[in-house]
């Protein structure tokens, strides 16, 4: 079904055409730009709150900057569907995050729009400088914008970016979008200087009073402006008590305004791309703007999938008999049985405790459980102080997002050998949410590191045993449990914790012809492949190796005393790899198997339904029967 847009907003195929209208209907077309976002999202899913909280924004940016000349950088890409329909893909915006349809964030090759691809926070103020810079050497006078949620703002980089930002002479406009939320609500003192800021009525109304004097000294030139921007500072200052922390790095401080009041960003956009330097302005948005649901509960619309925009009931699946949990719900409550156990055991997660189900931990036991925002290196760290002292923390970060703590996992975790349990959730193909949240390479980067385990269940139980063994005293080493997005396999699944030796795998199916050796949830593709290749006369074996590091080497001198074909399957970078390791115990033993790899090629995989995705990439169930069937016919 082909939602079509509005009257107005079907005759914009670019921003050109958004120009061409009256400040007047500004108004209307935002209407239509936002019932266009909740009639597609409520049919095909996707990012929700975010995107209705900028819909003025976005309006307002486009009419008021010459873009694509002048650049505007989305931070995370949540907030970017109204850009993304007013930049000539509305037709298209039906296939948002769907298989080989639009990203459903902004991407350099999908349009000239999309000046910089995005998906993980933080990232805008420090590229945007960089687009800035480089035009600024080149004699460029183009505008830059970066846009930049008070979530992502407690990231690191959006204050490496600022500082940075605060001694050059670029052509930058930070547009800070505070809404109080990032996918939680925000945490922080961060949160509570904006909060500080927004609510001090004194100083917004001398704030307005300025301002109109800024307008009127503007036209008599520099000299004035500047004297009213040292009486501004002065007056923000002393009403709230502590000196502006945007000024103090050198930033021009605007605001706060009034987000959803397009007319007036249009004006203050015009007065602000006369004012030359690097500046902020502070935008107070609400998420999920004009959708009451979605006002209501900002993080459960989030991304709430497909839903009734007229009842607001997200559909959900009618299933007759039970389902398996997720496997971040299984991480969840098994934490909790853990820590009640265990008092030594805290939860640690970098602003994601409805994502990763910290949660359920955080309201159980919420004097032993911390959301330290946007800020993956910092939990990292966090987690190898608390170690120091004794504690057991559960370090719980998508596995995509441990990417930027890298440093801190090598520095300050492995090389003191400290007992932090990482609990990579999202790893491997993630789904819908495309290159940037694909878990692809945990296992290659993790693999490298002395002391570090690296295990991975294939199934809800072996997950709750792996996190039970993570917690006894004796392995008090750093160990990676990576887990996939999505369901499991298991209905009944609270079994009773049981101690999993380290280093150990499994035999899954005994056989005689070729055997599998899987790493992870994947496995339960090798299950069934078994049984299909059973029925066609193939005898094969299955082994669930649990552990990529380190590796179970009796079992594996076994199979490769048994077997001359070996198969391996994983979810993860064949690069360095579960099947890289396999190679590598083949080679340092001189082994002469011949060694097929399935998992993640090296390329970028786009997004798709996981389904989707793991056959593209040739490791499904019919994928490992083909495997098998192509090994067999060159024996």
């Amino acid at each position: 079904m082909l939602i079509k847009p509005g009257p107005k907003l079907s005759t914009i195929k670019s921003p050109a055409d958004l120009r061409d209208f009256d400040t007047t209907e500004l108004v209307e077309i935002c209407d239509e730009l936002r019932q266009f976002i909740v009639d597609n999202v409520s049919v095909y899913g996707g990012h929700f709150g975010a995107s209705l909280g900028v819909v003025e924004l976005t309006v307002a940016l486009h009419y008021a900057f010459n873009t694509p000349v002048d650049q505007i950088v989305w931070d995370v890409g949540h907030q970017a569907y109204g850009h993304k329909i007013l930049t000539g893909r509305a037709n298209e915006f039906h296939t948002n995050r769907v298989y080989k349809g639009l990203s459903g964030f902004p991407k350099r090759s999908e349009s000239e729009y999309d000046t910089f691809g995005v998906g993980h926070a933080s990232t805008s103020i420090s590229a945007a400088l960089g687009m800035a810079t480089a035009n600024h050497y080149k004699g460029d006078l183009r505008q830059h914008i970066a846009v930049i949620g008070d979530g992502a703002m407690t990231g690191g980089l959006a204050f490496e970016g600022m500082n940075n930002a605060g001694v050059s002479n670029s052509n930058l406009l930070i547009v800070l979008n505070d809404n109080c939320m990032s996918i939680d609500p925000n945490v922080g003192a961060l949160k509570d200087y904006l909060t500080d800021i927004t609510t001090s009525k004194a100083y917004n109304k001398i704030r307005d009073e300025i301002w109109n004097i800024l307008g009127k000294f503007s036209k008599f030139g520099p000299n004035p402006r500047e004297i009213v921007s040292k009486i501004e500072n002065s007056v923000k200052t002393f009403l709230l008590q502590q000196s502006n922390m945007f000024e103090s790095l050198n930033l021009r401080y605007f605001g706060p305004v009034d987000g959803h009041d397009v007319n007036h960003l249009v004006e203050i956009f015009n007065d602000l791309k006369n004012i030359p330097g690097p500046k902020i302005l502070h935008c107070i948005t609400v998420k999920g703007k004009g959708y009451s649901e979605a006002e209501k509960d900002q993080t459960l619309w989030h991304a709430p999938g497909k839903f009734d925009k007229v009842t607001g009931v997200i559909h959900k699946k009618d299933h007759e008999t039970p389902q398996p949990p997720k496997y971040q719900d299984v991480f969840g409550q098994s934490i909790v049985e853990l820590a009640n156990k265990n008092p030594k055991i805290m939860g640690i997660t970098p602003a994601m405790p409805s994502g990763s189900s910290m949660n359920i931990m955080m309201k159980a036991l919420p004097e032993r459980t911390f959301d330290v925002g946007i800020a993956e290196q910092h939990a990292v760290t966090f987690s190898a102080g608390l170690s120091t002292q004794g504690l057991i923390p559960f370090c719980n970060i998508y596995s995509s997002f441990m990417q930027r703590a890298y440093d801190q996992v090598i520095h300050d975790v492995c090389i003191q050998n400290l007992h932090v349990v990482f609990c990579l959730d999202r790893a491997g193909l993630a789904g819908a949410d495309g290159a940037t949240h694909h878990g692809c390479y945990d296992i290659a980067y993790m693999r490298c590191l002395p002391n570090m385990v690296i295990s991975a269940p294939m199934n809800e139980q072996e997950l709750r045993n792996l996190m039970y063994s993570a917690q006894l005293e004796h392995n008090n080493f750093p160990m990676t449990i990576r887990y996939p997005r999505g369901q499991g396999v298991m209905p009944e699944w609270q079994t009773k914790f049981e101690e999993i030796e380290i280093g150990k795998g499994r035999i899954i199916r005994e056989g005689s012809d070729v055997a599998i050796l899987s790493f992870g949830h994947i496995g339960n593709y090798a299950v069934e492949a078994t049984i299909n290749l059973k029925e066609e006369g193939h005898d094969v074996a299955h082994y669930d190796l649990r552990f990529a590091k380190p590796l179970d080497s009796e079992l594996l001198h076994e199979i490769f005393n048994r077997f001359d074909e070996i198969l391996t399957i994983e979810d993860g970078s064949l690069m360095g790899g579960f099947g890289s390791a396999i190679l590598e115990f083949a080679s340092d033993y001189n082994y002469k198997a011949n060694i097929k790899r399935l998992g993640i090629p090296d390329s970028i995989i786009e997004h798709g339904t996981q389904e989707q995705l793991h056959k593209e990439c040739g490791f499904d169930t019919e994928g490992i029967v083909a495997a098998v069937k192509s090994i067999l016919a060159k024996v």
